[in-house]
């Protein structure tokens, strides 16, 4: 079986069914684990969200291979939506704390969680889950919904985006790590990894107006790039995204995509949801400027099966 068939999977006709997939259905996604010690992606299966992070960062070497003691770090989640964890609109709260758990065990001196969020923040923060999972986690929850926190940085080499205003606390920590939850969009077909930078900016309505695929691709152009992308995959909303409409849109897959390379992380995400790769402009748009590899045969991926 080759590495890629992790990631070939029927999720649309499963939707088609009106049923969630079973386990039973990614039998044929997960192959025999490569001999390397140094993997490209680790894709995790079959557990909680918190229990799947635990394994899957030990196989990229730790949560102190990519934060190291006395750093700031910010950890991203997406908490766009006033919406409770089970419709799969925001990053599942279980998730985001055992992120923040690691990192602090790992020598972090702060942790900081934050969204630019699209309905109102506080709802949001709250009846997501994540600000309540944050706290106890032992990180700092800090607002986004005003223009006074961001500042204005330069996009070098961008093609469409010249210039945007990203949240003060990207600029201040030493890291972040970017924590998207896959699903559909109405706009770009699915989001991951590299739209969840969104969420960092203030004048994303531009963004919309401008080519938002391009626009996507040219951002991850800005030198500070995540140290790690944890894609959540565990409750997937697969139609009426991005914020959904019931229960009826999601689909578990209990699975959970762990990369440095955030256009790998997204060319796998779309595998997850049945979509190639390259029908998601922004994909191959960041792929050809260098930012990352979508071509997953030529990946070293790490399956690991709950």
């Amino acid at each position: 079986m080759k590495r890629r068939d992790f990631l070939k999977t029927s999720a649309g006709a499963g939707v088609a069914a009106g049923a969630a997939l079973s386990l039973g259905g990614y039998e044929k996604l997960w192959g025999a684990a490569s001999n390397s010690e140094k993997y490209d992606v680790v894709a995790v299966m079959g557990g909680n969200p918190d229990a799947m992070f635990d394994l899957g960062i030990q196989e990229l070497g730790g949560m102190g291979a990519f934060v190291k003691k006395g750093q700031k770090v910010l950890v991203k989640p997406n908490i766009g939506w006033d919406v409770i964890p089970d419709l799969a609109a925001n990053t599942n709260p279980l998730l985001v704390r055992r992120i923040i758990e690691h990192c602090l065990k790992a020598g972090a001196r702060e942790v900081y969680v934050f969204d630019h969020t699209c309905d109102n923040w506080v709802n949001t923060y709250r009846n997501s889950g994540i600000e309540r999972a944050a706290k106890a986690a032992g990180a700092k929850v800090v607002p986004g919904n005003t223009e006074n926190y961001y500042q204005q940085i330069e996009i070098p080499g961008g093609v469409r985006l010249k210039r945007t205003k990203v949240h003060q606390l990207l600029l201040e920590t030493d890291v972040w790590i970017n924590v998207p939850i896959l699903k559909d969009h109405n706009s770009t077909r699915m989001t991951s990894c590299l739209k969840n930078t969104m969420g960092l900016v203030w004048d994303r309505g531009w963004w919309h107006a401008n080519d938002l695929h391009q626009c996507i691709a040219d951002y991850a152009l800005y030198e500070k790039k995540p140290v790690l992308n944890v894609v959540d995959c565990f409750n997937v909303m697969v139609k009426h995204g991005p914020k959904g409409v019931s229960k009826e849109d999601v689909v578990q897959m209990k699975s959970q995509i762990l990369t440095a390379d955030w256009v790998a992380g997204d060319a796998a995400a779309a595998r997850m949801l049945g979509i190639e790769p390259e029908k998601i402009d922004y994909i191959p748009m960041a792929h050809k400027a260098g930012l990352g590899n979508m071509k997953l045969d030529s990946l070293n991926i790490r399956r690991i099966k709950m």
